[in-house]
């Protein structure tokens, strides 16, 4: 099972493939291999990194979004497959004429559970989030109170602080935020290809000329497992505002994705998760199901389940 997110950081590192293996290497040595059907999407943030069409190609081949990112840790740009399925081209028209109730359904049950995680993430951190419970439990059809944003606007300063904006060009916390989002967003894009659907073609995302908008939409009840890795380093380390994005932190954050999850299915890893959300949306879309297959609370609080939106 793809479940590994590959980051490219450094200038002047050449990837190529060989035996069916990632190989990186730095002035002509190899500095690390891994094998294609283990990696769940390619980040380049090294802006000196090279690869030919034949990585492209390949990366394509095993379904493997290669993400490249700007300074703010943001994707930039997206190479994904576009054959990588067996029923893509049935899945997509079925996306593509999906009608407004069901979209709009289908994200209310989205922000439910984004609210809810953001409380419990709030109540791991010893902050009250009992309006914020409550909140998600009036969540309606494509989410017409715009609850999403007032609980933000109530999560972060309880969480961060009083004095914390959400800025993605900022350094310390909100760097380290751009870079866990961007980890989830790229892992919700091979998800969505993995399920024979189209990322752009979103449920509420509405950005112009963005390629991964379903993908930022399938990210939103997973944001919060971010968020409390990031207070977690801040807790264990002493660490103020002025967070550094190290390396042992980038590791904690890819490290989210195998987080075991309580789920429908038992405890199952954040990547598995998401790729459960992405195949009960297209079963949505083909007339399968009428809900979507969403992730519980981590394991390790041993809290029940938290109960998805229908």
């Amino acid at each position: 099972m793809h479940n590994r997110i590959v980051e490219i950081v450094s200038d002047g590192v050449h990837i190529s493939v060989s035996r069916g293996f990632l190989k990186l290497s730095l002035k002509s040595k190899t500095v690390g291999q891994i094998a294609i059907d283990d990696i769940a999407g390619l980040v380049i943030r090294g802006h000196g990194a090279s690869l030919s069409a034949n990585i492209c190609s390949r990366l394509a081949d095993a379904n493997v979004p290669v993400i490249i990112c700007n300074d703010s840790q943001t994707p930039a740009a997206v190479i994904w497959p576009v054959s990588g399925h067996f029923a893509q081209g049935l899945r997509m028209q079925a996306q593509a004429v999906a009608n407004k109730p069901v979209s709009k359904r289908l994200w209310a049950q989205l922000v439910k559970t984004k609210i809810m995680a953001q409380a419990f993430v709030l109540e791991q951190a010893g902050r009250n989030a009992h309006d914020l419970r409550e909140m998600s439990l009036r969540v309606k059809s494509g989410d017409s109170g715009n609850l999403e944003a007032q609980a933000a606007r109530r999560y972060w300063p309880r969480l961060m602080g009083v004095d914390f904006r959400r800025d993605r060009t900022a350094e310390g916390i909100n760097a380290a935020l751009n870079y866990g989002y961007a980890i989830l967003r790229a892992a919700a894009a091979r998800s969505i290809l993995s399920a024979g659907l189209h990322p752009s073609l979103s449920l509420n995302h509405q950005s112009r000329g963005d390629a991964l908008r379903l993908a930022d939409d399938l990210m939103e009840p997973f944001r919060p497992w971010i968020d409390l890795c990031i207070v977690e380093s801040i807790n264990t380390s002493n660490r103020d505002s002025e967070l550094v994005l190290d390396p042992d932190l980038k590791a904690d954050l890819v490290n989210v994705l195998s987080q075991d999850l309580h789920s429908n299915h038992g405890a199952s890893p954040l990547q598995l998760c998401m790729d459960r959300l992405a195949q009960s949306l297209a079963g949505v879309f083909l007339g399968e199901n009428k809900a979507l297959d969403l992730p519980g609370i981590p394991v390790f609080s041993g809290s029940p389940t938290m109960q998805a939106a229908g």
